[in-house]
């Protein structure tokens, strides 16, 4: 961790200033240097990842053949690049059970390679995501859960414009923009209560925080709301009307960056 850190140290002396995307980040720098940064997220395009209540998106299903989903589907998303426990990707698994008896027309989109991003890797050359899969395959019904690795970012907004319920799970640790991009399509987010989401997920107001270890409470929070169409999309119209409000790359972003980029020059 020391060695790690020693990059950061190295520049602190030199550094007029930093940028960070998060308040989170920012505030795990030392004083003093923790004055130097500025919070000025990259930005969201969010004319472009808007709601689409016409879309569709066709899926290859296990065994061949293809499967047309469209707004009429109960459709749960969890994204990640690598489908591993520093994403929440065990607790997601842990609770798919109970979500899928309860819903039983419920279809799982779950974004994500195999491989490790951030964490530790799986023991004895393992794959988290078999790890967890294995947990609990003998009580899911795989037919209606489709593991769809990296995909095309043509078919990823499409996919978060589909969602009835987005799941997004993390460690304290950056923020995904794909959180970022769901708010913008106005998904129903529900959420871990870690730290870095604080900032974008609003309990009852733009999404729903629950335990990040809780398969129960994920599991009764997804479900419930999959009951409540008024609550849906009261919590997606909020989040996307956030998302424009504070990460906008045309109108706050960008404006934000630039005027940093002259108060560094000036």
């Amino acid at each position: 961790m020391r060695l790690k850190n020693n990059n950061n140290f190295l520049h602190f002396d030199i550094a007029e200033a930093g940028i960070s995307p998060t308040y989170w980040q920012a505030s795990t720098f030392p004083q003093p240097f923790r004055d130097k940064i500025a919070v000025i997220h990259d930005g969201i395009d969010t004319d472009a990842i808007a709601p689409n209540p016409n879309v569709s998106l066709t899926l290859n299903v296990n065994g061949g053949g293809t499967i047309k989903l469209t707004r009429d589907d109960e459709i749960i998303t969890f994204v990640n690049r690598n489908l591993e426990p520093y994403r929440g990707y065990h607790t997601f698994m842990r609770a798919l059970p109970d979500i899928m008896r309860r819903r039983p027309k419920a279809r799982i989109l779950i974004v994500g390679a195999d491989g490790v991003s951030y964490g530790a890797k799986a023991p004895d050359g393992q794959k988290w995501k078999d790890i967890f899969l294995n947990e609990v395959v003998e009580e899911l019904d795989m037919s209606r859960i489709h593991f769809l690795g990296h995909i095309d970012y043509s078919h990823f907004i499409p996919l978060l414009q589909l969602s009835r319920i987005h799941v997004y799970l993390t460690y304290p640790f950056v923020l995904s923009w794909s959180l970022l991009e769901a708010m913008s399509v106005g998904c129903c987010i529900v959420a871990s209560d870690t730290q870095p989401l604080h900032e974008a997920i609003r309990h009852n107001k733009t999404g729903r925080l629950v335990d990040f270890f809780d398969k129960k409470q994920l599991a009764d929070n997804v479900c419930e709301l999959l009951n409540l169409p008024d609550e849906r999309a009261r919590l997606g119209k909020n989040a996307r009307e956030f998302a424009q409000a504070t990460y906008d790359l045309k109108t706050i972003c960008l404006p934000r960056q630039l005027a940093w980029v002259k108060s560094l020059v000036n």
